[in-house]
Order: C-alpha cells, then structure tokens, then sequence
C-alpha cells in the first residue's frame, strides 16, 4: 500500500476568504451603517429645511425682526434696539393712532446707505439668514415712526401751547416724546390723504419724517402699501426688553374725521 501523501496546511491565496458566511456578515454590517447614516442626514436636512421654512414663513407673514440704527425714536427706542414688527397690520389689523409702524421709504426720505462688506460668502450667508428671518432686518431702505394722522384726519401745529392737534384736538404726548423735545418747531397744517399716514419720530428735533418730506413723493405722507408692520416688543439687548404698547388715551379724545 502506497504512502499516504502529507496533508500540510495551504496558505490562503489573496483574495481567499476563508469563511464566507463571516465576509457576508461583515458585508451587511457595513451596509447598515451606511443606511443609518445617510438616514441621520436626511433627517437632519429634513428638519433644516424644514425650519428655515418655517422661519420664512413666520417673517413673511406673521412676525419679523428689526434693527434700530439712528436715535428718531428715542427715548422709546435707541440706536442698536431690535424690534419684533407684527405682519398683521395692516393686512389682517388696521392703524391706528399711535402705533410704532415700521414702512419701506416713499421715496427720498433716507440717504443712500452702502452696505457692510463682509465678503462673497459672508454677504450669502448674511442674505440667506436675513432672508429667511434668522437675522433682523436692517433698516437701510425702511423707517420706524410714531402715526400721528390716518387717513383723513388734520394734523396741525402748533396751538398756543406748542402742541400738535388732531381733528382740532390738542393732544398731550408727554408719554413718548422724548424728555426735553418740543412737539414740533416747525408749524405745518395737513390733512392726510385716503391710503395714507402722518407720521413722526418720538425724538422731534432730530427726525426727518412727515414735517420734513413734503417736497418728495407722496407729500411727506406714508402710503399704506409701505407700511411692513407695527413694532410691538423690543427684544434686544436684554436689559431694554418691554413690549410697545400703543398710547391709546393719548388720542382718546380724537373725534373720528
């Protein structure tokens, strides 16, 4: 009987596996993780979208932020004060008297303003955000002011006293004009256009609003069509944080024109 040959150990040749079952098991648990993380990002691209969406809606229609760069406003906003502006008005709610409105500019009311440079990407980002409503709006092409005169009233000034009056009543605006400013120092008498508002800056002697905008478009009155909203709430910085209410008594004797 011929001699068995040696059995001796093969070695695996490149490529070999030597147990197929654990290569197919090591296949699949690779497969899984990269399932679960094209699912995580998806997610996470879901719900980004999903908020910047939801962003965007909210500032177009219901609520958007404001920036404050000049002191017309003052003492009732201050230069760098953020304002939440209702999109309501004047869509849904009407204007009333009093109330803080930020508009887009009729037409010569502001100076050119160039924009801050923050490079091709930051400007992108910057737009996106602002866009979407992540950033407030800067002011560059709209005001805030107080509304005086709605369509139909006649504003006058001043009284005996220095006072401005509406409909033939003088009104008493120690509540939101600044401390120190007169109601105004110049005279004027007008009756606002249908369509139209009568509006001026709490800080009278250093506002360039109704009074000083006669000569441009529109007659130094605001078209309603401009008007973005009504400033309800200063949000920013912390410590300045108190909702806008309107001054109602302050024209409650106010017969309607």
């Amino acid at each position: 009987m011929a001699d068995s040959e040696p059995v001796t150990d093969q070695p695996i040749a490149p490529g070999e596996d030597a147990d197929p079952d654990e290569h197919r098991s090591s296949g699949h648990a690779g497969r899984r993780r990269r399932s679960r993380g094209l699912g995580f990002l998806r997610e996470t691209a879901i719900i980004v979208v999903s908020a910047l969406v939801l962003s965007w809606l909210i500032k177009s229609f219901l609520v958007q932020a404001f920036f404050i760069p000049s002191a017309s406003m003052e003492d009732t906003l201050i230069e760098g004060d953020r304002v939440m502006v209702s999109r309501l008005v004047p869509t849904v709610l009407d204007v009333h008297r009093g109330d803080v409105v930020v508009f887009k500019d009729p037409g010569g009311w502001l100076d050119p303003v160039e924009p801050v440079d923050h490079g091709p990407v930051g400007n992108a980002i910057t737009d996106v955000m602002t866009f979407v409503g992540l950033l407030p709006q800067d002011t560059g092409e709209h005001l805030i002011k107080r509304v005086i005169g709605v369509p139909g009233d006649q504003v006058t000034c001043c009284d005996a006293e220095g006072r401005v009056s509406v409909n033939g009543v003088p009104i008493d605006e120690e509540r939101y004009v600044k401390p120190g400013s007169e109601p105004s120092e110049v005279d004027f008498a007008v009756t606002v256009p249908d369509g139209m508002l009568f509006v001026m800056g709490d800080n009278r002697q250093n506002s360039r609003d109704s009074r000083y905008n006669t000569g441009n478009p529109g007659g130094g009155f605001v078209p309603m069509s401009n008007v973005v909203g009504t400033a309800f709430a200063t949000v920013w910085p912390f410590d300045r944080a108190t909702l806008l209410r309107n001054p109602g008594d302050v024209f409650a004797g106010v017969p309607e024109p």
